[in-house]
């Protein structure tokens, strides 16, 4: 998810606040000029297993220390990365891949076909794509220490996609001693095998997270494309300095003791595009799409009454006008696939109504029969957008008369809260706000977010199951029309048992000095193996 920090409703300040603000990095130590690049990331980084979190942080943490099998290329189109050579039985069931050479741990131990099996197998326990994929094998083993195997009982032509995809959680592949561990544990160990090595003794909780370049990882031979190809360190060391205030981290990036902000404030772009020495790129330009989560587990959106009214209660254009407050990187959406997937459709979607619809909230919530009960919103006060959409929610439900309260904590906090399906007098939920790649949720096999199986699915738990029967179907059609038909019919259940409530859709551009280039733009990733910097 994209990350910021201000407070809802103070808009804008005069640049010469911005430049006059002292730097809270200036009482470092000094880098290496060129070869250390300082990047001020979304949030605090708390969780370091990016199978345990789909938390975009922890998935960027992932794709610095860790390698995985096959990469999506800028047109993503699957490509090896850590398979040097794979195949596919006669019959489609059985793939067959051997590692490449020259993949080694760390801590200097080899990469092995049973770390990989490892690393499938607990994958497979939390992504939706490697559920399918479980559910579908009879055997994955290893055949020797370079080469292992999948086994099916019936073909899966998107295997291969589904091992590629880029939609945390990823398949980072991990130490066999580490992915042994359930999914459900967190992994502590930092040990992988990537392009960077995470310098533990020089990372500070809370204040800076080092990553050093990994002198002997081999590079594939083939040019960096998307996400695929060589994975070419060109710096020495890379420090992502957390800073929660978002006009220091400006002051700081336009002092050049930053190169990279990830999420300047909208209202300060005019101030960054002014700047000779700063400019904004947008790395991922399908965007991000604001979602309501709501707890199925716990009153009272355990009742689909209830659900439904926070579906009719918003109104998308005013949150869009606090998420992103430029026109011109905001849309509505009511699709469950996002506004730029070939699935996007408008089955079910008359509920939308511009300014939402508070009386219809207001008599949905009494057939449910709402009392007055407690309902908790997590808050995450270090994430602008986020804070803003709910202070703005709990406004709009009180407003209808709903017992709403928040509950203030940092993204660290709530990522590992939110887990807990407990009711909230035991330190649970009942809603939460965060976003998902407009990418992504074109592909019900591997977004989280479209999943509605219950105990197996994403925070908040959907469950139904003739949309998960429907949703079965995707993988064994093949042409894009019989998928566009299953979409519409996936939607029109959706929207009828109400998996979550979407707020809109923006473009978030990140903020780097013109001295910093290489960013590559996909969806999901911000990689840092590609990127150059030049002497100031």
């Amino acid at each position: 998810m994209q990350i910021s920090r201000r407070q809802i409703l103070k808009a804008g300040f005069a640049a010469g606040t911005a430049l006059s603000i002292p730097s809270v990095l200036r009482a470092q130590t000094p880098s290496a000029g060129a070869r250390t690049v300082h990047m001020v990331k979304p949030t605090d980084l708390r969780v370091f297993d990016p199978i345990w979190t789909a938390t975009n942080i922890t998935a960027d943490h992932g794709a610095a220390i860790y390698d995985t099998l096959f990469s999506f290329d800028s047109k993503f189109m699957p490509q090896p990365q850590m398979v040097g050579k794979w195949g596919v039985s006669d019959d489609k069931k059985t793939y067959t891949f051997e590692l490449r050479d020259g993949l080694g741990w760390h801590d200097g131990t080899p990469v092995t076909a049973a770390d990989c099996v490892a690393s499938l197998r607990r994958w497979g326990q939390v992504a939706p794509g490697g559920q399918l994929i479980m559910a579908r094998a009879s055997d994955i083993s290893k055949n020797d220490d370079k080469t292992f195997t999948i086994a099916l009982k019936e073909p899966l032509g998107l295997l291969v996609d589904l091992l590629a995809d880029l939609t945390p959680p990823c398949l980072f592949i991990m130490r066999e001693k580490d992915a042994n561990r359930p999914a459900t544990q967190q992994v502590t160990s930092t040990v992988g095998s990537g392009p960077f090595k995470f310098n533990e003794a020089l990372s500070k909780p809370g204040a800076s997270y080092t990553y050093d370049r990994n002198e002997k990882y081999v590079s594939r031979k083939e040019p960096s494309d998307g996400l695929a190809g060589g994975k070419i360190v060109n710096v020495d060391r890379v420090i992502w300095d957390v800073i929660a205030d978002q006009r220091t981290a400006l002051a700081a990036l336009q002092a050049g003791e930053v190169d990279y902000f990830e999420t300047p404030p909208a209202d300060l772009y005019s101030l960054v595009e002014s700047d000779p020495n700063l400019e904004l790129q947008i790395l991922d330009r399908a965007g991000w799409d604001a979602v309501v989560r709501m707890n199925f587990l716990q009153p009272p959106f355990n009742n689909v009454k209830a659900r439904q009214a926070i579906l009719h209660l918003i109104d998308q254009e005013a949150f869009m006008r606090f998420m992103a407050p430029d026109p011109k990187y905001s849309s509505t959406v009511t699709s469950i696939f996002g506004n730029t997937s070939p699935y996007s459709n408008d089955e079910n979607t008359t509920w939308y109504k511009k300014g939402g619809n508070p009386e219809k909230a207001n008599q949905l919530f009494k057939e449910a029969g709402y009392a007055g009960e407690k309902i908790v919103i997590l808050d995450p006060t270090d994430w602008h957008e986020g804070d803003s959409a709910s202070q703005l929610l709990a406004a709009a439900l009180q407003k209808i008369g709903v017992n709403a309260e928040l509950a203030p904590m940092d993204w660290g906090a709530l990522s590992t809260r939110r887990a807990n399906k407990g009711p909230v007098e035991e330190g649970g939920w009942n809603v939460f706000i965060t976003t998902e790649s407009d990418y992504s949720l074109g592909n019900p096999l591997t977004d989280p977010f479209l999943a509605a199986n219950g105990d197996q699915a994403w925070y908040g738990w959907p469950k139904n199951d003739e949309y998960e029967a429907v949703r079965g179907k995707w993988a064994n059609v093949e042409s894009l029309e019989e998928r566009k038909a299953l979409a519409r019919k996936m939607q029109g259940i959706w929207w009828d048992f109400v998996g979550d409530v979407r707020l809109g859709k923006y473009v978030s551009p990140i903020a780097r000095r013109k001295t910093l280039t290489g960013l590559v733009g996909m969806p999901q990733i911000v990689p840092m193996w590609s990127i150059h910097k030049a002497e100031a």
